[in-house]
């Protein structure tokens, strides 16, 4: 189907859940689901988190529908919220991470999710570079490549301005450049001396 025709079937759908069509909804959670768990996943690096940053964000999704002006703008303002449960998860780890430093008077470990990331399982040259960026441009190249969404529907998606959009993505670029061509100067610096 072409992508001008999914995205009229797209805006069909949401407008029916906007109306509390029951079929509509469940359409709609068995679409975004996968994505927005992947979304979340990027951000926290957790799949316990995630699964329940999603679920919230779904509360928050079904709750908010009706008041939704424009069914167009569904998927971002959709990932808005994803991503704003997020932050909240995030900001609760932190100030647990902190509880638990200042009962325990020792240092607790860094658990952020690029670290999680970073070590996890065996990853080819491009996924270690994708992990090594910061948690908002790794959210920022995955929403606009991975998802296909305009520089514009991220801004919403993560709540920040175009031109920060922009920026995270050039950034990410260049350091994910830096990066994979690292990994082939190392090796052509081995061979050549």
């Amino acid at each position: 189907m072409a992508q001008g025709a999914s995205r009229i079937v797209e805006d069909y759908v949401v407008t029916c859940a906007q109306l509390g069509d029951r079929a509509a909804q469940e359409h709609l959670v068995a679409r975004y689901q996968p994505r927005f768990l992947r979304h979340a996943f990027r951000l926290l690096g957790e799949t316990e988190p995630a699964k329940d940053a999603v679920q919230d964000g779904w509360i928050e999704i079904l709750r908010g529908l009706r008041k939704l002006k424009d069914s167009k703008a569904f998927t971002a303002w959709a990932f808005r919220i994803i991503t704003r449960r997020c932050a909240k998860h995030i900001a609760r780890a932190q100030k647990t991470r902190k509880t638990m430093e200042a009962l325990s008077g020792e240092q607790v470990p860094d658990t952020r999710a690029e670290d999680k990331i970073e070590h996890a399982a065996d990853r080819g040259p491009l996924r270690r570079a994708l992990a090594g960026l910061p948690a908002e441009h790794r959210a920022a190249v995955a929403l606009f490549y991975l998802e296909e969404m305009t520089v514009a529907e991220v801004a919403v998606a993560l709540d920040v301005p175009a031109g920060t959009v922009k920026s995270r993505l050039m950034n990410a670029r260049s350091k994910l450049r830096e990066a994979l061509e690292g990994d082939d100067d190392g090796q052509r610096r081995q061979a050549h001396p």
